[in-house]
């Protein structure tokens, strides 16, 4: 029987794991934290629980819902269609349907007419290899025109990549189009649920799982089996499959070589910045998703929970998030709790000007490295196959799910795709 591990405890790493133990293989997944879930793990608020960093699902998210109904979960799955809106010119317009794109007020008719156009033909068109030479910068203000891509798209392209943002493939942006839906799933009393849920059946199928325990080094040893170093102590592993980032595999792994990391170690990524603030009333009468197209915002997105999940789901509490996308070295990266409450909250007032501080009864801050890949031209040439130099190691995670970049369903479809092509034996 071949013995496996797995590094890390997210969606990829537990959907690999579980289908490694539905094939009757010997498995053992550690993972640093000291809860499964990785970028969509959760915390208890009232009688659910609540992401660390927003999370929502699509229509089009097939494995995820196929996965959800698979471990008996499917009668939580719910689909709400929440409002979604940008601010621009210090209002708030709601710009997330044929309907609404008509009636946007700062765009003339015609511009208006060719933003719907070239959005439609985004969501039809089903080749992204089409689109992997141009930027977004360039098609959206070619194809959308000027007006609409200096008032929509570019201002959330450079609160997304910064400055980068003028280097972003036009791949990625068709991926956030064409697989949108305005029906929105989610898990209701949180997706936690679903992470706990694959830990139990790993466990009930025989494998293990164990949290708190950081991967120090992995290394080859004879017969192309792999040494792993958890805490000090090694074990000896058939196969390796490692989720964590390509910068970390490549840290653990020295046996991978200088010539593959020159290649295949240079995809950079920004890293997720959350504040969870608790309120005792809602900030905004409706809208879900508000993308901040004012420059002077220190928060990209404001994600108002509570118009998407009741409150009373969450002990009465209205949820609001507060996201950035940042370099790890980044000033408001580096600010504690307290000092990045305090600069956001005066933004809230010109969001609600009735907002007050006395609104806000708790906050919390998450922060996340390697959570947003920069996906430039020829991002995709720069990709490491999972197969790695080093026999029976494989490497799988969130830089791989281009023309994506996150997301728990491509994080699930890339586990389902990699183990079932994996041979019950490394050596068959």
């Amino acid at each position: 029987m071949a013995r496996n591990a797995v590094l890390g405890g997210g969606a990829l790493g537990l959907t690999a794991a579980y289908r490694l133990a539905q094939r009757g293989e010997s498995v053992v997944l550690f993972e640093r934290e000291s809860m499964p879930g990785g970028l969509a793990a959760g915390f208890p608020l009232g009688a659910s629980y609540l992401e660390k960093f927003y999370h929502h699902l699509f229509r089009s998210d097939t494995e995820a819902r196929d996965l959800i109904e698979e471990l008996g979960l499917g009668e939580r799955l719910v689909w709400p269609r929440p409002k979604t809106a940008i601010l621009v010119g210090g209002a708030i317009h709601q710009l997330d349907s044929p309907l609404s794109v008509l009636r946007f007020p700062l765009l003339p008719l015609a511009d208006r007419f060719r933003l719907g156009a070239a959005t439609a033909y985004l969501k039809l068109e089903p080749n992204y290899q089409r689109l992997e030479r141009t930027t977004a910068d360039a098609w959206l203000s070619r194809w959308m025109g000027c007006q609409a891509h200096e008032m929509i798209w570019k201002p959330q392209l450079r609160a997304k990549f910064g400055d980068r943002y003028r280097d972003i493939v036009m791949a990625w942006f068709w991926a956030r189009v064409h697989m949108r839906s305005t029906s929105l799933g989610y898990l209701r009393g949180g997706f936690q649920q679903l992470y706990d849920r694959l830990v139990e059946e790993i466990r009930r199928l025989g494998g293990d799982v164990h949290f708190g325990t950081a991967v120090e080094r992995v290394e080859p040893a004879r017969q192309d089996e792999l040494d792993v170093t958890v805490a000090g102590r090694t074990e000896r592993f058939d196969r390796v499959i490692s989720t964590l980032p390509t910068r970390l595999t490549l840290q653990l792994t020295p046996a991978l070589g200088e010539d593959y990391a020159a290649r295949f170690g240079s995809v950079e990524s920004f890293g997720a910045q959350c504040v969870i603030l608790t309120l005792d009333r809602a900030l905004t009468e409706d809208v879900y998703w508000l993308s901040i197209n004012e420059p002077d915002f220190p928060f990209m997105a404001l994600v108002e929970h509570t118009n998407y999940m009741p409150p009373s789901d969450y002990g009465g509490r209205h949820l609001l998030y507060l996201g950035n996308y940042l370099p790890m070295g980044h000033p408001l990266f580096k600010l504690d709790e307290d000092a990045l409450v305090a600069k956001f909250l005066p933004f809230l007032k010109r969001i609600n000007p009735a907002f007050e501080e006395s609104w806000v009864k708790e906050h919390r801050l998450y922060r996340a490295p390697f959570a947003q890949p920069i996906v430039t031209l020829g991002y995709a040439d720069r990709l490491p196959p999972h197969e790695t130099p080093v026999p029976n190691l494989y490497l799988a995670n969130m830089s791989q799910v281009y023309p994506q970049d996150r997301g728990q369903n491509y994080s699930i479809s890339m586990a389902n795709r990699l183990v079932s092509r994996l041979p019950t034996h490394p050596s068959a």
